[in-house]
Parts: C-alpha cells; sequence; structure tokens
C-alpha cells in the first residue's frame, strides 16, 4: 500500500501505521472525546476501523488519515475525507471528517488538518463538493466547520438513521463546502 504524507505547518496527516493502534484506541474509548457519538468504541473497535480506512485509501485514494505533530511526531488523531453512507439523504457525496485527542483540543490543529484535506479533495481528487456533519448540540465541530468556510441551510439538517429516536444526538446539522466556493475566497 502506498505511503501517504500531506504536510500542514504544525501537522502530518498521513498514512496510518501499527503505533497509532494503541493510541487510537485510548482516544476512541475517552468518554469526553466521544461525548458526540453514541457510543465508546473497544480496542477491537478501533482497530478495525483502522483497517477500514486503510482500505478506502486503497480504494480510493483518500481516507480519514492519522495525524501527527511535525515537531513531536506525536499521533493526534485523525482527520480526512470519506464517502457518506448510502443510509443519508444527501448521499452519494464525500464528507471530511475529524477527531482529536483531548490533549490536543482547542489549538486549531481540526482546522489546520480539515483546511489541508479539503484542498487535497478539490484540488487532487476532483470533487466539487464537500459534506461535514455533526450532532446539533457538537458546537465545537460545528465552529471549526464555520472557520472552515462550510455553509449550513437548515433545510438539510437531518435526524441521523444510525442514532436512536429518542437520543439527544439524533438531530444532525449539514454543512456544505463546493469547490467554486473555496476558489472565490481563496
Amino acid at each position: 500500500m502506498a505511503e501517504f504524507e500531506l504536510p500542514t505547518d504544525r501537522l502530518l496527516l498521513r498514512s496510518w501505521q501499527p503505533a497509532d493502534r494503541a493510541p487510537f484506541a485510548a482516544m476512541n474509548s475517552d468518554i469526553a472525546v466521544m461525548e458526540y457519538f453514541p457510543a465508546l468504541l473497544t480496542v477491537d473497535e478501533s482497530d478495525a476501523l483502522i483497517l477500514r480506512f486503510q482500505a478506502e485509501f486503497a480504494a480510493r485514494g483518500f481516507c480519514p488519515w492519522a495525524i501527527e505533530e511535525r515537531v513531536t511526531g506525536t499521533f493526534i488523531g485523525f482527520v480526512g475525507l470519506r464517502d457518506v453512507p448510502d443510509n443519508l439523504s444527501f448521499a452519494p457525496g464525500v464528507e471530511v471528517g475529524w477527531r482529536l485527542a483531548r490533549p490536543f483540543w482547542g489549538r486549531g490543529y481540526a482546522t489546520e488538518a480539515a483546511s489541508a484535506a479539503l484542498t487535497f479533495g478539490f484540488e487532487t481528487v476532483g470533487l466539487t463538493e464537500i459534506v461535514s456533519y455533526t450532532s446539533a448540540i457538537n458546537l465545537r465541530s460545528r465552529r471549526v466547520m464555520e472557520r472552515l468556510g462550510m455553509s449550513r441551510n437548515p433545510a438539510d439538517d437531518f435526524e441521523h438513521p444510525n442514532v436512536a429516536t429518542a437520543n439527544l444526538l439524533r438531530p444532525h446539522v449539514l454543512y456544505r463546502f463546493r469547490g467554486a466556493e473555496r476558489r472565490a475566497s481563496s
């Protein structure tokens, strides 16, 4: 499998490595990190997710990549692109998403890495639109989407079909970014 590296000023988006497994599993079992997800992930589920990301990269040329700090080489989470699941009303499409370990919150890392992923999606992959979505109550991720310049039309908001009806996480917001908008803002 080809290695992938996409540097930013402070970060390196890269292919997954065996050493990422333990910190990734720890991140996915952190209650604060997973606050806006229906459940924590086990070690086996985290390992399976890495395998799924690697398969997506092999098939599509993009995936949620591992992120490390360039100065320290420390794994801090993931950011990247992936296909929107077929059971969502706005499929097909490609989404940008992220998850960072708690010690790395509040540093602008999610915005920096997601911006690089958007540029890769538009300029290298040739996408015309990239979306992002989250639970309506996840204000931190919504702020990242807004800092990225993504726009939201409340008519696009939806109830996530994989979240129980009575769960507060079920209402989701959808943000969009079109390649033409990105070029216009450059």
